[in-house]
C-alpha cells in the first residue's frame, strides 16, 4: 500500500478529462485550417477556451493555451517586461514566489537588464499589500508579479488588494494562480480593480496537470487592454501571443478538468480541511517539536509545510518514501542537487530550518488511509532521520 501526499507537485489525471482527450484525439484537422476538418476542431476549441474562460471568471479571448504553468508565466513576465513604458527599468518580485517567477525574473536582470524591486513576505509567507503597494509606486517599476497562494507555506494572499495596489501605481501585474487554481475561486475579472485599463491585474497563470487534466497543457489569461510581447511567432495565433499549431485534445481535456474542479471546489476544500487537520494534530502528537509553517487558517485545504527541527528533509522524504509515503520537501532541485527552501528563508528562518521541511500536499485522491499511512510512519522515519543528522554533526565535529 501506498499514499501519494504531493498533489501540489502534479494530481491524477481525471478519467473525465482522459476520456475528453482521446474523443478529441479523434478529430483530423488543423484548427487553423479553413476545410471542414479544420473547422470542426476550431469549434471544439473554442467551446473548450469558453468553458475553460467561465470557470476563471474572464472572456474568452483573454485566455491564451500554453504548454503548463511555466511558460505561461514566462509569456506573461517577459512579454509585460517587453511591452513596458519607455523608462520604467524594474520588476516587483516578492521573496517566496515559485522558481518558475524567480528564474524567468532573474533572466530579465541578466539578459534584459532589467532592475528587480524585492518585496518581503511576512513570517507567514504572505504578501502585505501595502508593502507590495510602496515597492510598486517607484517610478521604475515596470511590472509586477505575486502568488495567489504560496505553493509551498499554502499561504493565501489577498489578490484583490494586491491588483488594486499595482492599479493605484500604474504598473501591469501578473498573478500565479497556478497552486491556487482547483482550490480557492480564481476570479480574474472580479480582481482586476481597473476593467478596462492597463494597470492592475492584466494577467494570470494557470496549469492544467494541478486539477487533474494532462502534462502540457495550461492557460494565461491576458486582459484585452493588455499587450504583451510574445515569446513564440509563426502564425499569430491565440491575438498574436502565442504563435503555434494548438493543442486542440489539450484544452478540450483542460476544460472538462476545470469545470469538474470548480463544481467539487467547496466540498473538496471541506473535506481536505479536515484530513489536513487531522495530519497537523497526528504530527504534533507523535513529534512535539515540529512546527507548522504558513498561515495556520488562511491557507490552501490541502497544504500541510513542516518544520522538523534538527532533521533533514531531503533524508525525511527518502524515509518516507522506503515507507510508501510519497511527499516533497517543498525545496527546489536545481539538477538534482536538493536546496534550502527559498520561501522558508524569506519567512525568516535559517539555512538550516530551510533544509527541514516537509510538504504534504492533499488532492482529490486522498483518503483516511493516505493520512494513517502516513502517521504510522513518521515516526520511525524521524527517529532515522535524526539519527543521520546527529551521526553528520558528529562528523563534522571530529
Amino acid at each position: 500500500m501506498r499514499a501519494y501526499l504531493d498533489h501540489a507537485a502534479t494530481t491524477p489525471l481525471r478519467a473525465e478529462s482522459r476520456e475528453a482527450w482521446l474523443v478529441a484525439s479523434d478529430l483530423v484537422g488543423n484548427a487553423s485550417s479553413i476545410h471542414g476538418g479544420g473547422q470542426s476542431a476550431r469549434r471544439l476549441l473554442e467551446e473548450s477556451r469558453e468553458r475553460v474562460a467561465a470557470v476563471l471568471g474572464c472572456e474568452p479571448i483573454e485566455v491564451v493555451f500554453t504548454s503548463g504553468g511555466t511558460e505561461a508565466v514566462n509569456l506573461a513576465l517577459k512579454g509585460l517586461w517587453w511591452a513596458r513604458t519607455p523608462g520604467r527599468t524594474a520588476v516587483v518580485l516578492p521573496d517566496a514566489e515559485h522558481h518558475a517567477t524567480l528564474d524567468t525574473v532573474g533572466w530579465l536582470h541578466e539578459h534584459e537588464g532589467a532592475d528587480v524591486v524585492q518585496v518581503p513576505v511576512d513570517a507567514v509567507g504572505r504578501i502585505d499589500p501595502a508593502v507590495f503597494g510602496e515597492a510598486c509606486a517607484g517610478p521604475e517599476a515596470a511590472l509586477a508579479t505575486g502568488l495567489v497562494a504560496n505553493n509551498e507555506a499554502g499561504t493565501i494572499n489577498d489578490a484583490g488588494a494586491l491588483s488594486a495596489a499595482a492599479a493605484a501605481a500604474g504598473v501591469p501585474f501578473h498573478l500565479d494562480a497556478i497552486a491556487a487554481f482547483g482550490h480557492v475561486p480564481v476570479r480574474f475579472r472580479v480582481w482586476r480593480a481597473d476593467a478596462s485599463g492597463p494597470a492592475g491585474l492584466v494577467a494570470l497563470s494557470v496549469s492544467g496537470h494541478k486539477i487533474g487534466a494532462p502534462v502540457g497543457i495550461g492557460a494565461l489569461v491576458v486582459a484585452r487592454s493588455a499587450a504583451p510581447g510574445a515569446l513564440l511567432h509563426g502564425g499569430g495565433q491565440q491575438r498574436g501571443l502565442r504563435s503555434g499549431t494548438q493543442d486542440v485534445p489539450g484544452a478540450a481535456a483542460f476544460a472538462v478538468a476545470a469545470e469538474l474542479a470548480e463544481t467539487e471546489r467547496e466540498g473538496e476544500a471541506q473535506r481536505l480541511s479536515g484530513l489536513r487537520d487531522r495530519l497537523v494534530r497526528g504530527i504534533r502528537s507523535l513529534v512535539p517539536e515540529a512546527v507548522l509553517l504558513g498561515d495556520p487558517v488562511d491557507r490552501l485545504p490541502g497544504n500541510v509545510h513542516v518544520l522538523f527541527p534538527g532533521v533533514g528533509g531531503d533524508t525525511l522524504l527518502f524515509l518516507m518514501d522506503q515507507a510508501g509515503v510519497a511527499v516533497s520537501t517543498g525545496s527546489a532541485c536545481q539538477a538534482g542537487v536538493p536546496e534550502p527552501s527559498h520561501v522558508v528563508r524569506a519567512m525568516g528562518f535559517d539555512d538550516a530550518a530551510a533544509r527541514s521541511v516537509l510538504r504534504l500536499s492533499l488532492g482529490r485522491t486522498s483518503t483516511d488511509a493516505d493520512v494513517e499511512l502516513f502517521l504510522a510512519a513518521l515516526p520511525e522515519a524521524h527517529r532515522r532521520a535524526r539519527g543521520a543528522a546527529s551521526g553528520s554533526r558528529s562528523a563534522a565535529r571530529s
